[in-house]
């Protein structure tokens, strides 16, 4: 198993950017949004088919579940659903609002406390966020789901070792939980090492349980390695044709740029020799 970690600085900054705007397109087919690093195990359960959806159609999920929220904003499932569903369609301030409110309506509860810290980190308060989910998680009952968003603010801070313990933690607690793997196997995408996220993401789109977001994110790191056809194979599994060829398309042209996919390969075929 290979580390690409050792590629140039500039190398390293661009394939954390096709990670990230890979990620945004796979989620919503054309979205060119921030991406949800935390979107596997750090939220209640929504229905599956908000991640077949487009854009168009998470809109209007969106307004419907607003009025919803509007008519009652202390329903604390509404609540997490409108919330949820802001930040797939990239309204990250708003949703963050919506997190707060609710949080004040269940100060004590640990599932809202991790959508809220979700929330925040999505919103780019990072400690902020890291604090309400350590405020959340308790020594005599941990919660996988905590110690899963935990992991993906730690990463998203830089923190890539901390945030991998606190995966593990999580799957001490729920073993092979395809939410907690697709994260850890995101871990090693943002360190560039995308060899070793297939490794994790192939575990976890094998799991009972993947949803769409998982084998997207499989896709990306098939992808990021080169392997074009087989990533659109598994894209279009998830996509239709011309939303998969399109993210691939965006993929190429992005790997292109400072011949970054010329640097890993070059890696992988010195290494391979080795």
């Amino acid at each position: 198993m290979i580390a690409v970690s050792n590629i140039s600085a500039r190398s390293t900054t661009l394939l954390r950017g096709v990670c990230a705007a890979a990620l945004a397109l796979a989620l919503a087919g054309c979205s060119t949004t921030k991406p949800d690093r935390m979107s596997t195990g750090s939220i209640p359960a929504v229905s599956r088919s908000y991640d077949q959806m487009n854009m168009d159609q998470l809109r209007q999920v969106e307004a419907s579940t607003g009025r919803a929220y509007a008519a009652n904003p202390k329903d604390r499932n509404t609540g997490l659903n409108y919330a949820n569903l802001l930040m797939m369609t990239g309204k990250n301030t708003q949703a963050l609002a919506v997190m707060q409110q609710v949080a004040i309506a269940y100060p004590s509860d640990r599932e809202v406390l991790a959508s809220y810290g979700k929330a925040q980190a999505a919103a780019g308060q990072l400690e902020q966020a890291l604090n309400t989910i350590n405020r959340a998680q308790t020594p005599d009952r941990p919660d996988w789901r905590l110690y899963s968003a935990e992991g993906a603010v730690l990463d998203q801070l830089g923190r890539s070792n901390e945030a991998r313990s606190k995966y593990r933690q999580a799957l001490d607690l729920k073993p092979n939980d395809p939410s907690i793997l697709s994260n850890l196997g995101m871990s090693y995408v943002l360190q560039s090492d995308p060899r070793t996220a297939e490794t994790y993401m192939r575990s976890a789109a094998s799991q009972p349980g993947a949803d769409s977001r998982i084998r997207q994110n499989l896709a990306l790191v098939v992808g990021l390695q080169g392997r074009f056809e087989e990533a659109e194979r598994i894209a279009v599994q998830e996509l239709s044709a011309q939303q998969a060829q399109a993210n691939l398309t965006y993929l190429r042209g992005m790997l292109s740029q400072q011949n970054a996919w010329s640097q890993l390969s070059d890696k992988n075929k010195k290494t391979a020799t080795n």
